[in-house]
Parts: structure tokens; C-alpha cells; sequence
């Protein structure tokens, strides 16, 4: 992502002061010195949220009961990335994992946890001072990936991605990424939306899922 996570607050996480992420330094793209450069890939029009017609409901699976999330694998863009529990700074912006650690993603240890009722939070770096991080890829997935989420339980959760967008760093929408849901949603969320060299990344890609099965 970069070093800060900032943004709107959440109305639905169970700590209030929980802050989205929004605007982000690309520690890689800056130190490479690259005059034109090449970021991670953004999401296409087609996968935004408007450009569908509402989710259906559909019975879907049972929530689950609470328990940590221990990985996340995302086949389609090769995730397959430990997870760490990510609190608040003093500010209420959401802390971030190491930024040594571009293989570490982190989950929003005092909201839902994946697969239980609620909308869960996973968030992680795009870049680092070595290269591409964790989730370099986010914005290339598509609609219909699987996005699977291992569990101290010995359940994996597994969501079906419906939506794919990206958002700028002054309008984040906080009641469209973190409204209340019946089911069990997730939100893997990075930094994004085109990259300056002088203020870094400009705001967020956000992936929409939910989920759909378990094992």
C-alpha cells in the first residue's frame, strides 16, 4: 500500500474509530526513481459495483461462528499470504503490517471475522521499498474469483468476489465498503487509483466478495 492508510470512518465496524484506507505512499515506485511509472494494475469499469444489478441474496451458506483468520489465498492473482491482527493508531487510522513484511496481510482484529455474520476487513501492502507487495495484483481480479480464508477453527471460509473498484483517497465511500450486511461480506482492500511520483498512490482498490461456501 505504502506507509499510511487513512479515510472515512467506518458506521458499521464494532470499534467506531476504525478509519478506511485512503491515501498511501508507493515506497517502490518512489525509490525506483522511474520517471514513468508502471503501477499495479486497476480494476475495469465493468467490475465496479454499478455496473451490476444488485446481488441476489440468494440461501447461501450459514455464517459462521467467530474465529481468527490465519491466511488468505486469492488462486487467481497467486495469494497465499499469512495474516496478522491490525488494530487502530492513536489517530483511528488502521494500523498496517510491517512494511518489511510484503508477504503479511493483515485482518481488523476488533470487527467481524471472516465468514462470520457482518462485513470483515483484510487489508495489505501493495508496494514496499523492495517491489511489489502482497496485494500488487488486487486490481486485476474479476468478478467470480474465489478468494479463500483459513481459519484457527480448521474452517476455511471461502467468498465469491461480485465486485471490483476503486476509489479516490478524498471520497472514500465508508457506508458502500463497510455497510451493514445479514450475510457473511468481505473486504480486501490495498492502495490504488493511479500513482503520483510526488504524493504516491491516490487512493483505494476495494474488492467485494461474500461468501459461498466452506470446508
Amino acid at each position: 500500500m505504502g506507509r499510511a492508510f487513512r479515510g472515512g470512518r467506518s458506521p458499521t465496524a464494532r470499534h467506531a474509530g476504525l478509519v478506511a484506507l485512503a491515501a498511501c505512499v508507493g515506497i517502490w515506485l518512489v525509490s525506483s526513481g522511474s520517471r514513468e511509472p508502471v503501477g499495479p494494475p486497476l480494476p475495469s469499469p465493468a467490475e465496479a459495483l454499478s455496473a451490476l444489478a444488485p446481488r441476489a441474496a440468494g440461501p447461501g451458506p450459514a455464517p459462521l461462528p467467530g474465529s481468527p483468520p490465519t491466511r488468505i489465498r486469492i488462486p487467481s492473482i497467486r495469494v497465499d499470504a499469512p495474516l496478522t491482527g491490525l488494530g487502530l493508531e492513536r489517530d483511528g487510522s488502521l494500523q498496517v503490517p510491517p512494511p518489511a513484511r510484503g508477504d503479511l496481510a493483515g485482518w481488523y482484529r476488533e470487527g467481524t471475522t471472516p465468514g462470520s455474520a457482518g462485513t470483515a476487513v483484510i487489508a495489505g501492502h501493495v508496494d514496499s521499498a523492495t517491489g511489489p507487495s502482497v496485494f500488487y495484483h488486487l486490481g486485476a481480479l474479476r468478478r467470480g474469483a474465489a478468494i479463500e480464508v483459513p481459519r484457527a477453527d480448521g474452517r476455511t471460509a471461502v467468498f465469491t468476489v461480485h465486485a471490483v473498484e476503486v476509489y479516490d483517497a478524498k471520497a472514500f465511500p465508508d457506508s458502500r465498503v463497510y455497510g451493514p450486511s445479514a450475510g457473511a461480506e468481505l473486504r480486501v482492500i490495498t492502495c490504488g487509483g493511479g500513482f503520483s511520483p510526488r504524493s504516491g498512490y491516490k487512493g483505494n482498490v476495494v474488492v467485494f466478495a461474500h461468501l459461498t461456501g466452506t470446508h
